[in-house]
């Protein structure tokens, strides 16, 4: 069986729920200057890796669009790491009603086009949550719960819920 296939198959979720990552995380887990949130970053990547964790489309490449700009890394290794993570999880991608709920919900003042275009992707996709810094801790837009992962000792308890207990 192929190495992807074996990953998807091997998935589990103790939370039983799909969730998942915004662009900032993915931005830090590749950021020298993020401190400890890059070393949290690379735990929740690696832990979502094992979990029904499903990447938007726009969020990867958002990472990439950040890595170039900011000059992270060289363009070719930020290339490569967006084609990785293509492969590695399920990706959902930007449908004509995700892009409507979006308008409508960036015009009712209540997030910005790209974060509701996010979330209503994400919704569509059967995410419960999302792991950002982002937006409003604990709110819940398009039926998505918003979960910021970072705590002052490490990951916050409902990232590690969502994650499958402590890595």
């Amino acid at each position: 069986m192929p190495a992807r296939s074996r990953r998807r198959s091997a998935r589990s979720c103790m939370s039983g729920e799909r969730f998942t990552l915004d662009t900032n995380i993915l931005v830090y887990s590749m950021d020298g200057g993020a401190g400890r949130r890059r070393q949290a970053a690379i735990e929740v990547i690696a832990r979502a890796a094992l979990r029904d964790c499903a990447l938007t489309l726009q969020a990867i490449s958002e990472f990439f669009s950040v890595a170039k700009r900011k000059n992270l890394m060289p363009v070719d290794k930020a290339a490569a790491q967006a084609s990785d993570w293509l492969d590695l999880f399920p990706i959902a991608i930007v449908s004509k009603s995700a892009a409507r709920a979006a308008l409508a919900t960036s015009v009712a003042g209540q997030l910005s086009y790209w974060d509701g275009l996010l979330l209503a992707t994400a919704a569509e996709a059967g995410c419960a949550a999302i792991l950002t810094e982002d937006m409003a801790d604990g709110s819940v837009l398009h039926g998505v719960r918003i979960v910021n992962p970072f705590a002052a000792a490490g990951l916050s308890p409902e990232a590690e819920r969502l994650l499958g207990g402590p890595g």
